[in-house]
């Protein structure tokens, strides 16, 4: 009888701790919980890590490589730059364009982490999300009396993982996406992909420098 009774003491002990970690896995899933990860991580490392940048502000590309890049779906941020290009290329164009658009991103992000000067950051409050997308706003409050960046992290959950990643950025309202797809749509239509792809590996090899 005792026997039986702590098998299913077991058993319930072993349905709650299942629950409980399948809660927590859905709750590190979350965008939410993703995007204050990642955040803490970045900020924290970027603070262990002040007298190195100041010797070499490319370390942040290092940092960014670590802490950021994990989590942004490049591929399919690559995709919306290329917009009506897209399907006029080739599978190995694509793959071109998408590893320095990669190292575009690293660079631009890095660079601009070097206007970080440890200032608060506040990450909206998690929402339900019933959609596999998502907008995430984040406000970097500014030192002395100064408005505050507004930001926005627009999520994605990867259709072939089931990953939540990051596919754009918004500052003040502007996407990077949107930004970059006028910007470079000139180039695709008069000289090709090829030529975009040579351009946006020549911006990625850009040094970091301090005060920008």
């Amino acid at each position: 009888m005792l026997k039986i009774k702590l098998n299913r003491w077991l058993a319930k002990t072993f349905v709650i701790m299942t629950a409980l970690f399948a809660l927590q896995a859905f709750a590190d899933d979350s965008p939410y919980a993703l995007m204050q990860q990642a955040s803490d991580k970045l900020f924290s490392d970027i603070a262990a890590n002040q007298s190195k940048v100041k010797q070499d502000p490319n370390y942040l590309k290092t940092i960014v490589r670590q802490d950021l890049m994990p989590y942004v779906h490049v591929n399919y941020a690559g995709s919306l730059v290329l917009g009506q290009y897209f399907k006029s290329t080739t599978p190995e164009q694509r793959t071109n364009f998408f590893a320095a658009f990669d190292k575009f991103i690293e660079q631009a992000y890095a660079q601009a982490l070097t206007m970080y000067t440890q200032q608060k950051i506040e990450i909206e409050k998690p929402k339900n999300v019933s959609d596999n997308q998502v907008s995430i706003r984040v406000k970097v409050l500014q030192n002395g009396n100064a408005a505050p960046i507004n930001l926005n992290f627009f999520w994605r959950k990867n259709s072939k993982t089931g990953q939540w990643q990051v596919y754009d950025m918004a500052a003040e309202g502007v996407s990077m996406v949107d930004t970059k797809k006028q910007e470079w749509a000139p180039i695709l239509r008069k000289d090709g992909i090829d030529a975009l792809t040579a351009q946006v590996r020549k911006a990625a090899n850009v040094p970091v420098t301090l005060g920008k």
